[in-house]
């Protein structure tokens, strides 16, 4: 062999390394933006992740306070709903009371414990659901105990007389008002 031979199988050999080399070289970039974009992808996974778990903790906490302010509003009903027939009880009394003229000091007595107990429920949130002689009739809102014939056409499907007071606690109705309805 020549020196010009191996001068050529020299720089062919030393193409081929640079080649080889600038191959392996992209190979690596490749590779490099590859593992690059998994790792943006992962990221991004993460991300979502992250904020779907935090949006999910913001309504549980919601949540749960709603529950918890509804549950402390609520939490006295059943003492109240107790102590209604008795609210009951002082109001026909009253009634009799008031009949009786002879009594005034009796009926003073038991007006000012009647207000005292009215106001510390009140206190409590609770509420008289208002309803009158001729309202509308709302079978949502009112509890028919019976019906009657209407005295006059106006009153036919409306509310004749109010046997019971209806009560509310807070938004709740408690006891729906017992009426009379006419036919």
């Amino acid at each position: 062999m020549s020196k010009k031979d191996k001068t050529n199988d020299i720089e062919k050999e030393q193409l081929d390394a640079v080649q080889s080399e600038t191959v392996e070289v992209e190979e690596q970039v490749v590779e490099e933006q590859t593992v690059e974009e998994k790792l943006q992808s992962e990221l991004k996974q993460e991300k979502d992740k992250f904020l779907r778990l935090f949006a999910e903790f913001e309504n549980y906490k919601r949540r749960t306070s709603k529950e918890r302010i509804e549950l402390f509003s609520t939490a006295s009903e059943d003492v109240i709903k107790t102590l209604l027939p008795v609210l009951d009880d002082f109001e026909r009394a009253l009634s009799h009371i008031d009949e009786d003229k002879e009594s005034e000091a009796l009926r003073k007595g038991v007006l000012l414990i009647y207000n005292k107990l009215v106001s510390t429920l009140e206190q409590k949130g609770l509420k008289v659901v208002a309803v009158e002689k001729g309202d509308l009739f709302n079978a949502d809102n009112h509890e028919a105990i019976t019906q009657i014939p209407a005295p006059t056409d106006d009153l036919k499907g409306k509310i004749i007389d109010v046997i019971e007071k209806g009560y509310k606690l807070g938004e709740k109705v408690i006891r729906f008002p017992k009426v009379v309805i006419g036919q």
